[in-house]
């Protein structure tokens, strides 16, 4: 399996598995059960998924995916903070049931909020120090804001930012994609098939017919060339994940690359943040 190095030296799949909506249809519960046990069969070890995914469902549903196998996986949470207070948040997610699940959890800031960067860094300290989670990071923080995050004690211990990046969504690569690197902070890229619209763009559909792959694997090859990120697709389907992994086997050239930049190039709009 690809990896990506946390700042504190410890490697993670490159490619993981979201979970978006996932326990939310009881029709649909064994099959995504299956799709998430095949992806840790076949070393997709990193979940990602979040608290108000199926108001919970979607953890639930997690839970008895890793039953047994919890030494296994890397889940990476999102939380939100809605209001000040750390004393109401930090317990509820240091007993949650995600942090019940495994023994390596990364919890995300989903959204910076309008608590103050000082308190929540505080509740994610209190949280590593207490053993009850692993790292914490940040999500949808553009430069600015990791820059004043990097000002607050705690803000510089990040392990990831995680964003909306795709070959149609690159208008972090002008200001927070080198200053992220300048940090050796990696990026978790979401929506990395842009909700399944890139398989059917016909532009990607082109290249990768000519070149040997499906759009999926083109579109997920293109953030796996780089060695900071961190692609979390989502799949309920066992075939398409099987897709998903086989980007893992097309190392893109310079040349192919740089067909990609042509096909689909970077935005001309400096340190645009972008969200779904």
């Amino acid at each position: 399996m690809q990896t990506v190095t946390l700042p504190s030296g410890e490697r993670v799949p490159a490619l993981g598995q979201g979970a978006w909506r996932m326990g939310e249809n009881q029709a649909a519960r064994a099959e995504e059960i299956a799709t998430l046990r095949l992806g840790l069969d076949l070393d997709l070890t990193l979940i990602d998924t979040a608290e108000m995914y199926g108001e919970g469902r979607a953890e639930e549903l997690i839970g008895e995916v890793i039953e047994g196998r919890r030494e296994e996986v890397f889940l990476a949470r999102f939380i939100r903070i809605t209001r000040p207070a750390r004393a109401r948040w930090l317990p509820a997610s240091a007993a949650s049931n995600a942090c019940a699940l495994t023994l390596s959890i990364f919890i995300l800031l989903h959204w910076r909020g309008r608590v103050p960067l000082t308190e929540t860094m505080e509740g994610f300290m209190g949280l590593h120090q207490a053993g009850k989670i692993r790292y914490y990071g940040v999500s949808n923080f553009d430069r600015a804001d990791m820059q004043e995050l990097w000002s607050v004690p705690g803000g510089s211990g990040i392990a990831a930012n995680q964003l909306l990046y795709n070959l149609t969504r690159r208008g972090i690569e002008h200001g927070l994609v080198p200053w992220l690197r300048e940090q050796h902070v990696p990026i978790m890229a979401y929506w990395p098939i842009e909700q399944a619209r890139l398989i059917r763009n016909p532009t990607l559909i082109d290249f990768a017919q000519a070149n040997g792959m499906t759009p999926a694997q083109a579109a997920l090859a293109w953030l796996l060339s780089h060695e900071d990120i961190i692609a979390i697709p989502k799949t309920s389907q066992r075939e398409r994940l099987k897709e998903n992994i086989g980007a893992l086997d097309h190392h893109l050239t310079a040349a192919q690359l740089e067909e990609l930049d042509r096909l689909f190039p970077p935005s001309t709009r400096p340190d645009r943040l972008e969200m779904l």
